[in-house]
């Protein structure tokens, strides 16, 4: 990448983080984390991580977070208005965690484009399970905080995602990245973070056929 600027959009989990962490490696040059929270609370899209633990990993990560807030009639809307944010300080390059999901994909390149802002997805094209080996070889650890309750068992909400869940998702037929929704994690320590995050699980939620293990930063 050239040394070129760029923003990350930032989940709080390992596919993303393994997307930072390999635009730095390709010499890129992060300026942005962009996070997309729900508009009637704190609690971040798909991931439902806590405004300030999502605030913790960016200080751990050492880059200024860019926050937007909305729906899902909105999103695009919403999305867009970070966009704005961000290239008014100079970064026309977004990275993104997309592995193979086409529809995904292409949306997020043709809306980066309605604000000149290239779209590049480090982890394109990589099986899914070299994704999570790689995530793990890298030194990255992280913790599984939400789990669809017919596609991933409630039990395991709140492991540590490492090679021994990933080996018990694939006895299972789990896929490991969780692509069709089936789990999401929320990542904690490796080697893009100056410190690790220290949380502690202070429940386990049910909404909407899901399991959500709420997570807290410790005092």
């Amino acid at each position: 990448m050239n040394n070129q600027p760029f923003f990350a959009s930032w989940s709080g989990g390992k596919d993303s983080a393994l997307a930072l962490y390999r635009a730095i490696q390709n010499s890129g040059r992060p300026e942005r984390l962009l996070t997309m929270f729900d508009g009637e609370g704190d609690r971040s899209k798909s991931h439902a991580v806590s405004e300030g633990v999502i605030r913790a990993q960016a200080d751990a990560v050492g880059i200024p977070l860019v926050i937007r807030r909305s729906g899902w009639t909105d999103y695009k809307e919403q999305f867009l208005s970070g966009l704005d944010e961000i290239k008014s300080a100079g970064i026309a390059t977004g990275v993104f965690g997309d592995i193979d999901l086409e529809d995904h994909r292409k949306w997020v390149a043709d809306t980066c484009e309605e604000k000149g802002i290239e779209a590049v997805h480090p982890l394109w094209g990589m099986s899914r399970t070299e994704v999570v080996r790689s995530f793990l070889d890298a030194g990255f650890r992280a913790t599984v905080v939400v789990g669809h309750d017919a596609r991933f068992p409630a039990g395991w909400v709140g492991r540590a995602f490492d090679h021994e869940l990933i080996g018990d998702m694939e006895s299972r037929g789990i896929d490991p990245c969780g692509e069709a929704g089936e789990f999401h994690t929320l990542v904690t320590d490796g080697p893009l973070f100056k410190e690790p995050l220290r949380l502690k699980q202070t429940d386990l939620l049910k909404r909407d056929g899901y399991s959500f293990a709420r997570m807290e930063l410790e005092k």
